[in-house]
This record gives structure tokens, sequence and C-alpha cells, in this order.
């Protein structure tokens, strides 16, 4: 507002007239000055000046609001606000009803525990595999269920997408609709998935997948990995300029121009020699069986941690798997204990571990070697 032309506000011919004269062009021009700087200026009395600046301070400023306006606005667009429930129990009530609209949420884990193949195929690897085709049924679950009943764009970037699973957890999760004739098809038809093998590709993708959502009635967006995406193509320590920088920006804006949760896998790095100095007690370390305990961090570095809303985190300590809340607007940092079962993610404990110190950012990783080296 502080740009809009003078010209444009309808100020009396005579001392707009003036204004333009002396190039005072926007209202920041004019605001920018005393009111006995622009007596002097524009060589006129002080009832005018007092009359011009009242006029373009009243054209120029937002419109004040109070807290009663405020909360019918926030009634009003209730609509534009909701979540995708995770269906476990404890997250969602750290996350106030699940993985949000609008937003993106981060799932960040090495790859040995559950984020990528360990064993064969099935209920006991592929963590975060398992977690997002459990929110892709979900996603196209009918709303009477308390799902989205829409549609999925999901982007497979590793080629680590099970349809088997997917309907596996579907069977075991929610056996009367799974079981009812042709509904796991039609649910599985909903879910579109994409395999850029470059970052290029991917680039491509995201430029229909705009129009798609759309078009399709698409509810979820889930790209797994992100890491993968710039493997090769992304090196540690401070970058220039972020390779997926022009990525966190398209991906943010559709997140909250569709209002749809978008779902994103990470991978883990090793700390670089320099972080391992400066923070010993980060370091590794054996535990009592032995094992090195080392702790990492996430990858892709400071300025994509910026853009994620929600980072989740699968860690490993004293022999436990965990989920761990690490970075969300809505709750403290909190860790839940799970297992992997046939119908998916399921926790332990619903109340959740409250972190605090190093131990939030810090990713423990117990007996495996599938990391991203600095």
């Amino acid at each position: 507002m502080a740009n809009k032309l003078i010209s444009e506000m309808g100020l009396p011919k005579s001392i707009g007239h003036i204004f333009a004269a002396r190039n005072i062009i926007t209202a920041k021009d004019a605001l920018s000055l005393t009111e006995f700087e622009l007596m002097e200026l524009l060589d006129v009395g002080l009832t005018q000046v007092t009359l011009a600046v009242a006029l373009i301070s009243e054209i120029a400023s937002p419109p004040y609001q109070t807290v009663q306006s405020l909360l019918e606005q926030r009634m009003q667009n209730e609509y534009l606000t909701g979540h995708l429930p995770t269906h476990l129990k404890g997250l969602d009530l750290a996350l106030f009803g699940g993985i949000p609209f609008g937003a993106l949420t981060e799932l960040v884990g090495p790859a040995g525990i559950g984020k990528t193949q360990v064993k064969k195929e099935g209920a006991d690897g592929l963590f975060w595999l398992q977690f997002c085709l459990k929110m892709s049924v979900l996603a196209t679950l009918p709303s009477c269920y308390g799902g989205l009943d829409g549609h999925v764009i999901y982007i497979d970037v590793e080629s680590k997408f099970s349809s088997r699973r997917l309907i596996e957890i579907g069977l075991n999760s929610f056996p009367e609709i799974f079981h009812l004739e042709g509904m796991a098809k039609e649910m599985a038809g909903r879910i579109t998935v994409l395999r850029p093998g470059s970052l290029s590709e991917f680039t491509e993708s995201l430029q229909k997948i705009k129009v798609s959502l759309l078009q399709n009635q698409v509810k979820l967006l889930v790209v797994d990995s992100m890491a993968a995406l710039v493997s090769g193509e992304y090196e540690q320590g401070p970058p220039r300029q972020h390779p997926l920088g022009w990525h966190i920006s398209f991906i943010k804006s559709l997140a909250e121009f569709s209002r749809i949760p978008v779902v994103m896998t990470n991978q883990v790095r090793s700390r670089s020699a320099t972080e391992i100095s400066n923070y010993s007690f980060q370091g590794e370390k054996r535990d009592d069986c032995g094992n090195f305990d080392s702790h990492l961090v996430a990858a892709l570095g400071i300025h994509w941690a910026h853009a994620v809303t929600i980072r989740l985190v699968l860690e490993s300590r004293s022999g436990k798997r965990f989920i761990k809340v690490a970075k969300s607007p809505m709750s403290p940092p909190l860790s839940f204990p799970f297992k992997i079962t046939s119908s998916g993610i399921l926790l332990l404990n619903d109340d959740g571990i409250e972190m605090s110190g190093p131990q939030i950012n810090a990713i423990d990783h117990q007996g495996h070697s599938d990391i991203i080296l600095s």
C-alpha cells in the first residue's frame, strides 16, 4: 500500500497537481515527510497539507481489525482448514488432528531401519513407505469412514511403491470396505504413481500436477524421496544456491493453493567432521551391546528444513523404534515408540515422551549403514 500512487487517491486536483510537480508520487513519498516539511516543499498552508495527509494515510493504511472480526473471519474460513488423520491416536493428538492441509510434512529416517528395503517386502520393512501407503489409503477412503474420498498423486523416485502392500494395508485396516466387491480396485485406481528419473523430469511433473489437482479432486500429494531427487547433484555443506530452491517454493504454493496435505520423505546424513568436533556430545558412542550409536541429521540442509511445517523423524534407540515429532507449530517435541504390523504402523504408547536439548534435532541410529556421508 505504501507504493500506491497519489494520483489515484482522489485528492483535490489543486493539491494533487502540486504533489506531482514536486515529484511526490507515492504514499510512501508523502508520509515519509512531516507536515511542516510538506508545507515548505509544496508551498501551501497547514490546513491543506493536514487534509491531504489524512486522506493519503486512510487510503494507504490497511483497515484495522478487532479480535471479534478476526474470530468471525476464522469461523467463515474454517472450511479451508483441516487434517488428514494418521489413525495413530497419540500422533494425531500431538498434531491437533493429523497431517495438516495446506502445509508440508516431512518424514526423515535412516534407510536401514525402515525407510527403504531392509528385509523382504512386508510388514517388517519400509517404514516410511508403510506410512505413505497408509496415508494414501486414508486419502482415498470414503469420508463416512474418516477418509478424504479423493485421489492421490504419489511421486515414487526410488521405485519402491508397492501396490500389493497398499491393498494389504487396506484389507487389514478397513476390512469392511476393502472386502466389498470391486472396492479395492476402485480405491487403488485413485492413486496415480509417477516415477521421474531425474530432477528435470520431476520439475516437468510438478507443472502437470498443478492442473491435475483441480481436475481430478486430488486430496494428497506424496514425494518419496526428496533427497533421492538430487542424488549426485547435491553436495553437503552450504551451497551457493540450494538445488531444490525453486521446487520448495513451488510445492509450498501447491499445498497452500489446493489446501491439501503434502507428505515428503527425506534421507539422513552423517555429521561433518566440523560438526562432530564442535558438538562432541553428538558424536558416536557404543551402546550396551557394543554397537555404534550414530547421531545423524536430516539431509538437504537448513534451507529445506525451514520450508517444512512439520518434521517427523524415525530413529532407533536401545533396540526400539520411535516416531519423533521434531518440528511442529502445534506440539512440543515428542517421541512415540512403535512397531509395524500387517495393517501398518502401530504406536506402543499414545502419551509420547517429551524431549529437549540436542536430542530434538539429532537422529539416533543403531547398527545401520545406509546413510549419506557428508
